[in-house]
């Protein structure tokens, strides 16, 4: 039966309205997001086909093109609708972080702040944490392009954001979407020109951390910075 037809009390959407989305369960919220379902099944049960494919709301979040591909009833509307909400709620998470103005004083600190976002995308990403001179972020900011295999352009352009924010310290944070955090040569020549770069503009830079699957890599805490 179409959710329309379902009584008030019943709906998902109604139900969030006068009661609160907290009052939701997981396929609920997601059948808010898919707004309808397909010929003879409503948004409430794909959301549910959905959820049992992929476990979770993580899970979901790490799945490519392909693997969406093969749910009956999704295109490519549907499944960029989901992939919006998920990363929005990521970004959500690192935004409260940056009113809040937390202080910086571990490398279990940054984990807590960008793992839940990075640990499972599929490309490298690099951000940077500037930091005010009481270790407390100014900022989170994000380098669009490159890798540490361009070292020279992402030193530039890190240093020059940290300046113009008036910051004391860096911070470097970048994934390895293998899943494995472990530092290749060229993480490791990148970070010492990164290194030697801030002690020339009196940025210091005072750790490198590398994001993998549940699990990470400090070039601080290892000695290295």
């Amino acid at each position: 039966m179409p959710i329309n037809n379902w009584p008030n009390e019943d709906r998902p959407r109604e139900k969030l309205l006068k009661n609160g989305e907290h009052t939701l369960n997981n396929s609920e919220l997601l059948a808010i997001i898919l707004r309808t379902g397909t010929k003879g099944e409503s948004a409430l049960d794909l959301a549910r086909r959905i959820l049992q494919k992929f476990n979770c709301f993580r899970s979901i979040g790490k799945q490519d093109l392909a693997h969406w591909k093969q749910i009956k009833g999704l295109g490519n509307a549907k499944i960029s609708q989901i992939k919006a909400a998920i990363e929005i709620a990521r970004r959500f998470s690192e935004e409260t972080i940056r009113e809040k103005r937390l202080k910086i004083k571990s490398s279990g600190d940054i984990i807590n702040i960008l793992m839940p976002r990075m640990q499972d995308l599929r490309i490298e990403v690099f951000k940077v944490l500037l930091l005010n001179s009481q270790n407390r972020i100014i900022d989170i900011i994000e380098i669009e392009e490159g890798s540490v295999n361009q070292a020279r352009p992402i030193i530039r352009e890190i240093y020059q954001k940290a300046l113009q924010e008036f910051a004391s310290f860096i911070i470097c944070v970048h994934n390895h979407p293998s899943g494995n955090p472990r530092p290749s040569r060229e993480d490791k020549q990148f970070t010492r020109q990164l290194v030697t770069a801030g002690e020339a503009l009196f940025v210091k830079c005072l750790d490198h951390v590398i994001i993998g699957d549940g699990n990470y890599f400090s070039f601080s805490d290892e000695g290295i910075i």
